[in-house]
Formats: C-alpha cells, structure tokens, sequence
C-alpha cells in the first residue's frame, strides 16, 4: 500500500503459489510462479506480526483499513491476501533468514528449545526474573506476554523469582528421569510428563492449546473467536488479578505473591471486575447537562495510559460541574447554552418551570 512501510517486493507473476512455515514470532512466506521455467524466481519474506499484525482474506474491493501488503487471486470478482497491521509494529523483510538471535521454536523445535535453555544456564540472562526472561527470545523464541502470564500461573511459580533458581531445578529433575526404569513404555512417559508437566514443558503444551483452538476459533462461522480466547484466559487481564511492570516496561499479570526480585516502589496493581448492569445509575440520576462535548472527553479519558485515569476522571468531574446551571453565575448560564445536544428552552424558563413544579403550581411542560 502507499502508506506501507516494508520494502518493495520484486516479485511479479501471472500465476503464482503462496507457501508458508512458521519459526517462533516469525513466518516465512514463500512465493513461487506456477510455471518456474517462464516466471520469475522464487521470492521469500519473512513477517513479523508485532502486537496486531494478521493475515486475511477478503474480496479485493473491500479491502480492511491497514491492509500493508497485498496478494491478489486470478477469481472473478478477485480476492486478496491482506498483511493487516493497525498498529504497525509488524515488519517484513525479504529473504529466507530467520533473525540470528532467536533460538529454536517452542511449538516446532520443542526438544532443541529446552537444550538450548538448560546447557545455557550460566549465561547472564537467567539473573534476571522469569517473567523477563521468558521473553527473551534467544531462548523462548515463541513466548509473548499473555503467554508468560498463563505459563507461570499454572505452575504457581511468583514471576519476579530468579530465572536461574527455577530452571535448575528442572535441570536436575531432567538428570532423573533419564536414571528411571528403562521399562517404561512411550505412553506411560507421556502420561508422568502431563501429570507433572515442568515450567519448560508448558512453554511448548500451552502455545499448542491456542494453536489447535485457533483452527475452529478462526472458522468464518463462529465470529466471537476473540470471546472465545477471553473465555480461555486464566490470569492474563483476568479479573480479580494482580500486576506489575517489569523492568522493561511490559506489565505481568499474576496472583499471590509476586516474588523476591519485583521492582521496589511499585505495588501490584489488582485487575477490577466490570460492573453490571444492576450496578449503573437509575435513570433519574441522568442529567440533561451530559453533552457530546462530556462524552468525547470520557472517550478520550478512556483511551489515554492508566496513569492520568485518576486525574483526568477529577478533570471531567470539575468540567461536568462547571456545565450545571449555578444561580447568579454568568459562567453557569455560558456552559449550559453551549450545549449543542438539542434545542432547549432558555435558562430562565426552566428555572420558573422547576420552581412552579417543586411549589406544586402544576408540571413543567415537555420540551
């Protein structure tokens, strides 16, 4: 697209496949000409999605807003291939070349991640707390941030314990089981592994669980698939939760303790439940005075970092009073006749209407 901030890609071809494999938080695609001795050669990029990249099909003349790359089909009417990325922290770049700093994969690479974690144990790295270490992708290349949340709360283990004191215990617990009976069949090992399934374990098994969802989550026939995932969550935005900031800035979620390494100066922060709708105000607590002006600065107060929730909630509550008439002050009748919601009648005569109906002199009437 025009406002697109990838590179061009130099591939060009009547009939073309398109392939694709994925590595941790990466996916290569692989575009190759249905002819290769007539098109060009094949073309690789590989994607990263950042915190809202996607792909989707859709027809070609209705393309979603954000739709950075597009691959068209030969049907008629044509659809496309979108790269949709609203947040644009998602990239791509050309070649086969994964990035040389991520380790193997958790889903696909399951036997050389967990080498790789535990014959590095001595690297820096794992001074730090688990939470943070988890997204290290030289050794979890595939862990984001709900992930870590669900993985440490089923183990119960505190996110803000040291990387290392966890993982060495699983060093010495994989140095048992090789000295197990020899006898053991493949499903009984199977079976002991779920039963106690280890920190590393649960980096690969709970991936697999949203993978496999996925496939009926993203089904055009059930549309609430994010409903679902919501449902899914144990700890992650769940309610009732606890959080923190890390070091680097990404917030944990968890619950009961958060472990000897959390940050000083800061206090865990619980996840509020939403009201329901019993909770809300009774119709009468409605004032006219809640002008489209109020509501824009609600929706705007809303959207800004939690930081400024507190401050800008007193701001609106000032402002809010400011709008209601106040008797004698000009700057009270000067915010009310700002409204521009709809016609009303002037001050004066709704203050004679609400004084002839508290005096019981008959109703105010219907405006």
């Amino acid at each position: 697209s025009a406002v697109g901030r990838g590179p061009e890609v130099p591939f060009r071809s009547e009939a073309y496949s398109i392939s694709a494999i994925a590595r941790g938080k990466e996916l290569r695609l692989t575009l190759s000409a249905l002819d290769p001795a007539a098109g060009p050669p094949a073309q690789d990029l590989v994607f990263r999605f950042g915190m809202s990249g996607s792909f989707r099909l859709c027809p070609a003349a209705e393309l979603p807003r954000h739709a950075h790359l597009r691959f068209l089909t030969r049907e008629s009417p044509p659809r496309a291939l979108c790269f949709v990325d609203p947040r644009r922290f998602g990239s791509w770049r050309l070649g086969d070349a994964w990035q040389p700093e991520r380790g193997p994969c958790v889903v696909s690479e399951y036997q050389a991640f967990r080498e790789n974690v535990l014959k590095n144990l001595d690297d820096r790295a794992f001074d730090k707390p688990i939470c943070e270490v988890l997204l290290n992708q030289k050794y979890f290349n595939g862990i984001g941030n709900y992930l870590r949340a669900e993985i440490l709360y089923r183990l119960k283990i505190p996110p803000f314990e040291k990387a290392r004191t966890v993982l060495e215990a699983l060093k010495e617990q994989e140095q048992e089981r090789r000295k197990k009976d020899p006898s053991l069949t493949l499903s009984k090992k199977v079976k002991l592994r779920r039963e106690n399934a280890d920190l590393l374990e649960l980096c690969h098994t709970v991936p697999m669980e949203v993978i496999m969802a996925e496939k009926q989550l993203l089904d055009p026939e059930h549309p609430d698939n994010y409903s679902a995932f919501k449902n899914w969550l144990q700890c992650y935005l769940v309610p009732g939760m606890s959080s923190l900031r890390d070091r680097s800035g990404r917030t944990i979620w968890f619950q009961g303790e958060p472990g000897p390494m959390a940050p000083k100066g800061q206090r865990p922060r619980k996840t509020r439940c939403k009201k329901s709708p019993e909770l809300k105000a009774e119709p009468e607590a409605a004032s006219p005075q809640v002008t489209p002006r109020a509501l824009k600065r609600r929706r705007r107060a809303a959207a800004k970092p939690l930081k400024s929730e507190e401050k800008e909630e007193e701001k609106e509550e000032q402002e809010e009073q400011a709008d209601r008439p106040r008797k004698g002050r000009a700057r009270g009748r000067r915010a009310v006749t700002a409204a521009p919601a709809s016609p009303e009648a002037p001050l004066s005569v709704r203050r004679s209407q609400r004084t002839s109906a508290r005096r019981g002199q008959g109703a105010a009437p219907a405006v």
